[in-house]
This record gives structure tokens, sequence and C-alpha cells, in this order.
């Protein structure tokens, strides 16, 4: 079994979507006309300027922090760090390039899922890839292993991740046992997650813009600290990447290595075009009420996480005296960094902040299996198995080597995200309709409005009362 999942992995993770999700990526941008440049203060515009959302849904600024909680993780502290060990600085420029990409794909996915939600149980919007390859592809089928795909890889495996995370810092921080450490975490998460995706918003919307603001200050502090030196390692990251400069702040790459660990780090940590921050996205009451506002949302999300927040982690890095290396790598080598900078309170800012990342990214991660399994129709005795199952992931990723399960969930997560990348390619003449009527109406100074009734010729699943 093993050797089939490494198989899996490998045909995935080291063909398809490495190549596909650039491809996408960049088809998205030239074919939506490099929305994510030239449209950027849309994207601010669409969270500073939203309102309340309905009884139905949450607001924009929540499903953002929401997806944030889910994309930045762990692996924004120590899958930095081990892509500046493997790749050197140049990494840092090729993830940040990805992201730029992805910023489109984002959009796309996120607009499509606005586009094609229902009313799930109680009325609560619901919606995301399931829903748009099921009623837009009219592929129930492949919605079917999508949803199963993600309920297995975010709703448990990457959970019991998190929590191995969380199990680690506190308990190499602290001194405090692991079972101790997994079941609070459990009792934490089952406050939250019990109370439903309304519930996880509400935390969300609190929790996340708190500990990226925190975490992204303690690097604008090192930066004002090592100021001198801080062109330097912007123009070596640059430099490193094409092979100008072989080495900045103490970490050396070839080119090919710069762009590999770079790419697959940006990947990673953005999940752009895997299929998961649409399943919030879809919840949420667009305003303005248009399909598109919500993708230009989610693609905010991108640029926050890969932009701002992972770079946060190269630069602090980057700018401390540690040499990374084969022994001292991950979040050793952010700790390292920390410490260096701020002495032994470093040690315990880090500690604090993969809590809060693993934690955030838990109920997150939950959210999206929810969507999943109400697609399924198990209803509320499916959503109650699947919290109870969550629970036990998270106990269980407390205390355990995760090792062989965590592949198990690259196979899933790299399942549906190549069914989802043939999804919105093949509905990319929808999404770049949506998204003309969008900026058609802002360019003659409406506020967008989406009236399906308006366009009978496109999207023919769409719900009629939503967008009535």
């Amino acid at each position: 079994m093993d050797a089939i999942i490494g198989f899996l992995n490998t045909i995935f993770w080291g063909y398809i979507l490495i190549y596909g999700l650039l491809a996408v990526g960049v088809y998205f941008t030239i074919r939506l006309g490099f929305i994510q440049f030239r449209h950027f203060g849309e994207m601010w515009r669409c969270v500073v300027g939203s309102g309340e959302a309905d009884k139905n849904g949450i607001t924009p600024f929540q499903a953002l922090t929401v997806s944030l909680a889910s994309r930045v993780g762990t692996g924004n502290i120590a899958g930095v760090a081990v892509a500046l060990t493997l790749g050197g600085p140049g990494a840092i420029f090729w993830m940040w390039m990805v992201a730029l990409v992805g910023m489109a794909t984002a959009y796309a996915e996120s607009a499509l899922a606005q586009l094609y939600k229902v009313h799930g149980p109680g009325g609560m919007y619901r919606g995301g890839p399931a829903y748009y390859i099921a009623n837009g592809l009219k592929q129930p089928w492949l919605a079917a292993i999508f949803s199963v795909a993600l309920i297995i890889s975010f709703g448990l495996v990457f959970n019991a991740v998190q929590a191995n995370s969380i199990a680690e810092a506190v308990s190499g921080a602290f001194g405090v046992n692991k079972a101790i450490v997994g079941v609070l975490t459990a009792v934490l998460t089952a406050v939250i997650i019990f109370g439903g995706i309304p519930q996880i918003a509400r935390v969300a919307e609190k929790v996340v813009p708190l500990m990226a603001g925190i975490y992204l200050l303690a690097a604008v502090i090192v930066m004002v600290m090592n100021i001198g030196h801080v062109p330097g390692i912007l123009i070596g990251i640059v430099k490193s990447a094409f092979g100008l400069q072989e080495a900045v702040g103490g970490v050396a790459g070839s080119v090919a290595a710069a762009a590999l660990n770079g790419i697959k780090r940006g990947l990673f940590s953005n999940e752009a075009g895997m299929g998961s921050a649409p399943n919030i996205a879809a919840v949420a009451t667009p305003d303005p009420h248009h399909p598109s506002s919500q993708g230009f949302v989610q693609a905010l999300g991108v640029f926050i996480d890969t932009l701002l927040v992972c770079s946060a982690t190269a630069v602090m890095i980057l700018l401390a005296d540690v040499m990374p290396s084969a022994e001292l790598t991950g979040v050793a080598l952010t700790q390292a960094a920390l410490s260096d900078h701020f002495g032994s309170f470093g040690h315990v800012f880090v500690a604090v902040a993969i809590f809060f990342f693993a934690f955030t990214s838990i109920i997150g991660n939950y959210s999206y299996a929810e969507n999943a399994v109400v697609y399924l129709g198990a209803g509320t005795t499916g959503i109650m198995v699947l919290r109870v199952a969550a629970l036990a992931m998270v106990i269980w990723g407390a205390i355990q080597t995760v090792a062989t399960v965590f592949n198990f969930a690259d196979a899933s997560m790299g399942l549906m995200a190549t069914i989802n990348l043939i999804a919105i390619v093949a509905l990319s003449g929808t999404i770049t309709y949506v998204t003309r009527d969008y900026l058609a109406q802002r360019k003659a100074g409406k506020l967008p409005k989406f009236h399906i009734a308006d366009h009978p010729e496109i999207a023919p699943g769409v719900n009629r009362e939503i967008w009535k």
C-alpha cells in the first residue's frame, strides 16, 4: 500500500500538479486580463467595504479569515525554512511568482463557487467544487469523488498533522505531555466546531487577523533592527533566483533547486487551485452581490498568505546569523532565527505562533469538510460523525507519528486538486463571462449586481432563487 501511495504522490506532485497548477494560473492570468494586477484595489474594496451577512451566510471578511485560517498553517513557519534550506534564498522569489499567478486561479474557483452555491440544510449557503462540478459540468459522480478526497485530506488527516505540530511545539517549549496537549486541543476545537460554520467564522475573524498581525509585526521589528541589511537581502533573493548571486544570508542554492522548492512551497501554502478555499467562499454573502466579488476576496487571501506571511518568515531567517543545514531546518531553523533576533523569547514566540497557526488551520480545514459532507447528503448525522472523527484525529495526531497517513492525505489532495483544475478550466468560459459583467458594471460607475434572469445564456445549473 505504501508503494502505491508513493507512486500516486510521485505522479500527482511530481508531474501533474507542479505543472498543472502553474499552467492553470498562467492561463487564467492571461484569459482574465491580468486581473490580479489590474484590479488589485478591487480585492481590498470587496473586503473593507463589505456589509453584514444575511441569515444564510457569513460576511466576506469572515470568509477571508476562515480561508486564511486554513492557508496560514505550520507550513508558513516550517515549510518556508525547508524551502530556504533546499533551494536557497532564490526559492522565495519563485514562491512569490507562483503566488502572483495563483491569485488568478483563486479568483476563478471562488467566483465559480459563489455562482453555483445552493441552500443547504437550515437554509445556510453551501457550495464549492463539488457543486460546480455537479451542477455546472453535470458530473455528480466526479463531484462525489472530489468530496470524499476532501474529507479524507482536509477533514481528517491534515488535522492530525496540525495537531502533531502543536504537540511538538508545546511539548518542546513548555514540557507539557503530548497526550495532554492533544486532549486540550480537541476540547478547544470541539467548543468551536460544534457551533457550526457561523461559530468558526466568528472565531476566525477575531483570531486570524490578530495572529497574522503579530507575526508580521515581529518581521517588521526584525527588519527595523537590521535595516542596513534589508536591501541586500531582498536584492540577493532576486539575484539568487537566476543564479546571479549564489549566496545571501548564509544560504546557497542552484537555480533549479530554487525554482523547484519555491514553486512547491508557494503551491502548497496558498492552496490556489486545490479546491479547498472555494468551500468557504460559497458560504459568504457577497458584497457587492455578484459572484466575482468573492473571487476578488479569495485572491487577496493568496496574497496575504504567501507575499506577506511566508515572506515574513523568510526575511526573519535570512536576517539572522544562522546557517541552514541538514541538521537545522524546518521549525528548528525558524526558532534559531527568532532566538538570534529576540533571545530566548524567540523560541517561545515560534511555539506560540505554531499553536495559533495550526489550531486555526484545524477549524478552517473542518469547515471545508463539512461542506463536502453536506454535498454527499449525509445531513445532520453525517456532520456529527465528521466532528467526532475530526476530534479523534486531533488527539491521535498529537501522540503519533503521522508520516504514512500524511502521504495518504497528500494523494487524496492531489486527486481533488486534479479534478478541480479540470473543472475550472472546463468552466472557464463561464468565469470569463461573469468577470466581464462585473468589471463592465464597475466601469459604468454602478455597484455590480448579478441577476441570473439577465443572463439566460450561461450557467443553467445556477440556483435561480439565490441570484434572482
